[in-house]
């Protein structure tokens, strides 16, 4: 079973991310970049590309280098992000908000990869109805994308946070708690999910399919790094996007590549088309393109931002969710005009609709 590293211990985070930051990684012309990731079936695609020379392909035409290096700790990448250490990282846009852009790094959503489509889910023993939750114990891994799908989950019901009982719980063992009597609702990912739904009693009540859009998996680099370096930007959307086509076409090198990507994440092909299955990969950089321009993304973040402020992870002593703002692509801000440290730009994605 991969152990998918999409924890976001952000409480944690979001304080190493404020102590630790310093002078973002230089806004000057540069040759060589990095760029951090970490297992998720969405950024798979990454470790591929880099084995199979594609991003070396893509630097090469722009006459750069990029040193593309896997985590195995998704918070710590992004930390190590966050103080300069590496140009770019994997990250979701709830993350993205809540530790460089919250710890000061402005920060650019470069390529909108994909986002959950079933593959996060709540799931109860022995109830079938996510009205059932209410004044249960709830098993998660607190502050994270889990922790965000209850919230959503509860309100669409009309209840909140205080109609239950939040446990939090690793990844590692969620499983086995499970298993036990007295665990009867967990909140988590696959694979994990698929393996807790197969159990005698389980029945998922609630997914990221009900709020399709929401947990966004991006790879973001450092806004003045890519002003100064746009060349960096293309060689990245070039190769991400080559890849793309490879592993999303009926032929046998397109099912060797999610193979490969399938066994590096610790499992096998039938394994990974199925956590693709709820993906919603976009594979087409206009569909990226058309994701990135909606105005569905601006309620998105004004929920994350909501949520990150309702769970103090705004930075301390923030007065509301407005202390960072956040930029969309048609010129659109959230909160403060003048602390813009998360932008969505879909201009690289255009450039690569446009060579197709």
């Amino acid at each position: 079973m991969p152990k998918l590293t999409k924890i976001l211990s952000l409480a944690m985070a979001a304080i190493v991310a404020v102590t630790m930051v310093t002078t973002p990684a230089a806004a000057e012309k540069k040759e060589s970049f990095k760029l951090a990731w970490s297992i998720y079936v969405g950024w798979m695609p990454w470790g591929w590309a880099s084995d199979q020379g594609i991003v070396k392909k893509w630097a090469d035409k722009y006459d750069i280098e990029i040193e593309v290096v896997q985590f195995n700790d998704y918070i710590e990448s992004i930390n190590q992000y966050t103080v300069g250490a590496f140009d770019g990282v994997t990250a979701t846009n709830m993350d993205t908000l809540a530790i460089p852009s919250v710890g000061g790094v402005d920060t650019t959503a470069l390529i909108v990869g994909d986002f959950s489509n079933g593959n996060d889910a709540i799931i109860l023993k022995d109830k079938s109805e996510l009205t059932d939750i209410e004044g249960q114990t709830v098993n998660l891994v607190e502050l994270s994308v889990s922790h965000y799908l209850l919230a959503r989950a509860l309100e669409s019901i009309g209840k909140s946070e205080k109609d239950v009982s939040v446990v939090n719980t690793s990844d590692a063992d969620l499983v086995g708690a499970y298993q036990t009597d007295d665990v009867t609702a967990v909140v988590t990912w696959n694979p994990l999910v698929a393996e807790i739904a197969a159990m005698p009693g389980a029945n998922k009540v609630f997914d990221s399919s009900d709020i399709p859009g929401e947990i966004i998996d991006l790879t973001v680099v450092n806004t003045e790094v890519l002003e100064a370096n746009p060349d960096f930007g293309k060689a990245l959307v070039g190769a991400w996007y080559e890849t793309m086509a490879i592993m999303a076409s009926d032929t046998p090198e397109g099912a060797a590549a999610r193979a490969a990507m399938g066994e590096a994440s610790g499992t096998d092909l039938a394994g990974y088309d199925m956590q693709l299955a709820s993906t919603q990969m976009f594979y087409d950089p206009a569909a990226a393109v058309e994701f990135a321009k909606s105005d569905g993304l601006t309620d998105t973040m004004e929920a994350v931002r909501t949520f990150l402020f309702d769970h103090g992870l705004m930075g301390d002593g923030a007065p509301s969710a407005d202390i960072v703002g956040i930029e969309f692509s048609d010129g659109t801000i959230l909160g403060d005009e003048n602390n813009v440290k998360f932008r969505f730009d879909y201009e690289f994605m255009a450039g690569a609709v446009a060579a197709e």
